[in-house]
């Protein structure tokens, strides 16, 4: 695992399920817009909260991409689920910023809700195409600027489900740290 911390915030990457953060608050879903469960991150996160994370979130969808909606977490170890919509890489425009809205809004949630450990995905890495090195790279350079402004949010942690994830971001957060 590698770590920083800015401020008193401590920034971690982590390979691993992102359904099985049993030391976070709060895990981020790489949703589909009908919030209706999917696969990857979704189905994984859906699989594991069980039939009732479905019933609460569906109801908030569609949302677009960039936006985030929360809800419990259920039968995960979490006590919330922030469901955020990341761009189709090469569709939705302006791609680079609508993923680092994804960021900024699961972090305004956590901080609305009073949630002090955050845990994400590489959002849009999977089935919506997103180069990971293009994606961590707005991601880190995210929470790298969001950071200093957050009061509640302490451990904000990227879990990488492959290795070759793992290590382009422990390589891009090497750059920007």
């Amino acid at each position: 695992m590698k770590e920083v911390t800015l401020q008193d915030v401590k920034f971690e990457l982590k390979r691993g399920n992102i359904a099985s953060q049993d030391d976070i608050a709060a895990v981020v879903n790489a949703a589909n817009a009908s919030l209706s469960g999917g696969g990857g991150v979704d189905g994984a996160l859906h699989r594991a909260a069980g039939p009732e994370l479905k019933k609460a979130s569906q109801p908030m969808g569609p949302i677009r991409p960039g936006e985030a909606v929360i809800t419990p977490g259920f039968n995960l170890p979490n006590d919330y689920v922030i469901h955020c919509l990341g761009p189709v890489y090469g569709k939705d425009q302006p791609e680079d910023e609508l993923l680092a809205n994804c960021y900024k809004n699961a972090l305004k949630l956590a901080e609305e809700k009073g949630i002090s450990s955050i845990a994400f995905p590489a959002i849009s890495c999977g089935a919506f195409g997103y180069p990971v090195e293009d994606a961590a790279k707005i991601a880190i350079k995210t929470i790298k600027n969001e950071g200093p402004k957050l009061s509640v949010v302490k451990l904000i942690r990227f879990v990488l489900f492959g290795e070759e994830a793992m290590e382009i971001h422990e390589e891009v957060m090497e750059e920007m740290f």
